[in-house]
């Protein structure tokens, strides 16, 4: 794979598509993380006097066309001023993805200048279906740049214009914040110092289960939490109250479960929990002792118990993948099992992955440092398709010629 530093750039429009996906409250960026994770490969592009347009998504735009979606938002508009503060140099954002005003921004830029495109999912090519339609999008983008540079690891797993089809219209090649997830993600996969310890959390055990399934055979221990645990505690035959319930899916996580045990890993549930009554920032926490949840109560997060046994499971671990959270760490009163996972995965003397998305908002809204962790990946769900071992689009089109 070719890599960004590859690339003849001074003087040349680079069109880095990178993923500023970040969460918001309204207008304001409730964590920037994503934003930081870009600035080295736009820098870098920067620096070697590269005119740079940004091309990334934010959010699922509803409509069934262009000026419905750019109506609905959410705008880039936050995120450019945010880019901007951190670059510590002007971001215009286009008022379009690929139209007149597109053209213009790239156009009038200089080497060393920076510009944005719109939310590049207000176009409809960009995540359709047809061949054709992504292709018309990415011909309009090809358009505004001489190089590409594919930095958006977080949408690695789509097959989208700007992420599949873009890249092979141009010079391409790889950021720098998608050869590092790659670098950390391959050393989980290929004979990751032991033990090798798996976190999951998250709210469904389906979104996960292929992600077990491939760990089973690498992994020496799993924890999860969250409320995909209830499923898998349903499927041990206990009660689990009014906690999210997959309940087609219990003859699937059945069946990871027999694999685990056949393959010796130890697959480690919650053996105590924190319950409401309802889901929100009033509800009033309740410990209950032992796995089942009485009726009429919603499990919210893991109990003290099970927040000393998960500790104690991390302790010896020597590398740590972690993804999802054991608990609605957003509300105060069921945030302590989160914290307490956190605490115990940034004490680990080893590698240390928190895999994108809750988790790594839990890591920053809770306090812990970045850099008490060997990597905070921006991946999410590409990270859990790379380890599943599927074959990621967005790479498989930065590897061809």
């Amino acid at each position: 794979m070719k890599r960004a530093d590859d690339l003849d750039v001074a003087g040349r429009t680079v069109l880095v598509r990178a993923d500023l996906n970040v969460p918001m409250d309204g207008a304001a960026i409730t964590d920037d993380g994503r934003i930081r994770a870009s600035l080295p490969t736009l820098r870098n592009l920067v620096s070697r006097g590269a005119k740079v347009v940004v091309c990334a998504h934010l959010g699922r735009p509803k409509g069934d066309g262009y000026a419905e979606r750019a109506a609905g938002g959410p705008s880039l508009a936050p995120v450019a001023a945010r880019l901007a503060e951190l670059l510590g140099r002007p971001v215009p954002l286009a008022a379009d993805v690929a139209g007149e005003s597109a053209r213009a921004r790239a156009a009038g830029l200089a080497g060393g200048q920076v510009a944005m495109l719109e939310n590049v999912r207000f176009e409809l090519g960009e995540t359709s279906d047809e061949d054709a339609e992504r292709e018309v999008l990415a011909g309009r983008l090809a358009e505004l740049a001489d190089a590409y540079v594919g930095d958006g690891f977080g949408a690695m797993h789509r097959k989208h214009a700007s992420v599949y089809d873009l890249p092979r219209l141009l010079p391409h090649a790889a950021g720098q914040l998608v050869l590092a997830e790659l670098s950390v993600l391959r050393q989980l996969t290929t004979d990751p110092p032991r033990p090798y310890v798996v976190v999951l959390g998250g709210a469904k055990a389906s979104d996960k289960l292929p992600v077990i399934g491939s760990l089973t055979r690498i992994a020496d221990r799993l924890l999860i939490g969250g409320g995909m645990a209830y499923t898998f505690l349903a499927a041990q035959g206990h009660q689990v109250g009014d906690s999210l319930l997959e309940a087609d899916q219990i003859p699937q996580v059945s069946a990871v479960l027999a694999e685990a045990a056949s393959a010796g890993v130890e697959v480690v549930l919650p053996v105590d929990h924190v319950v409401a009554d309802h889901v929100g920032a009033d509800a009033s926490a309740e410990v209950v002792a032992g796995p089942d949840v009485p009726a009429g109560k919603i499990a919210l997060d893991i109990g003290p118990l099970t927040q000393e046994l998960f500790t104690r499971k991390l302790a010896d671990a020597k590398t740590v993948f972690w993804n999802g959270p054991p608990g609605v760490f957003e509300f105060p009163a069921f945030a302590d099992g989160t914290r307490a996972v956190t605490g115990a995965i940034s004490a680990v003397t080893g590698l240390t992955v928190v895999g994108g998305g809750d988790s790594a908002a839990a890591v920053r809204l809770l306090g812990f440092p970045d850099d008490a962790f060997t990597h905070i990946s921006t991946g999410g769900g590409a990270s859990l398709e790379y380890l599943e071992g599927a074959a990621l689009p967005g790479l498989t089109a930065l590897e061809a010629p």
